[in-house]
């Protein structure tokens, strides 16, 4: 089996997992990060480059982020809230967008009357600042168990095509 085509299943195993995880998790809202999910596979002669693609914000879905107060959610994510390297505003932001999406409007334990959308949003975005994201492991999952079972096909491959070059060559 030639590296390439042992690299492409690798990668439609990864994607095919990674959207099922992503199903099964309840995280597929509009498709955006279900969508993106690719590969690419760059073979030449002496080396073989495989990139797995997928919207900026995958990486944080799945190994999830330490809060500000609380890592509880996320202990081993390298990423944490609070650093100041995010945009300001943008958590919120989101959440607007998905409130309004899905209809959720808090009340207020006072009056009973329902908050306004951009209240709900801050409410649920602070949350999530202060306590973090739990890590789905939607693609890295998938990616340590294919990985498991590519350098045997890699390796096999990869000595096809030198044996495959030698003959070539010493003709």
């Amino acid at each position: 089996m030639p590296v390439k085509e042992a690299l492409s299943d690798f990668g439609k195993y990864l994607v095919k997992e990674s959207r099922k995880n992503l199903t099964r998790k309840g995280k597929r809202d509009r498709g955006g990060l279900y969508d993106s999910l690719d590969y690419e596979v760059k073979v030449s002669k002496n080396s073989f480059e495989f990139t797995f693609l997928m919207e900026d914000y995958g990486p944080f879905q799945d190994q999830g982020v330490k809060g500000k107060t609380s890592s509880s959610k996320a202990p081993k994510s390298p990423f944490k809230f609070g650093t100041g390297t995010g945009k300001k505003g943008g958590l919120t932001k989101a959440m607007q967008s998905w409130v309004k999406r899905k209809g959720i409007r808090f009340r207020n334990r006072k009056s009973g009357q329902f908050m306004s959308y951009e209240s709900t949003a801050f409410v649920i975005a602070r949350s999530i600042y202060l306590t973090g994201i739990e890590p789905t492991r939607f693609y890295s999952r998938p990616f340590e168990l294919g990985f498991k079972r590519l350098p045997n096909k890699v390796v096999e491959a990869y000595g096809l095509e030198i044996e495959k070059f030698l003959k070539q060559s010493t003709k």
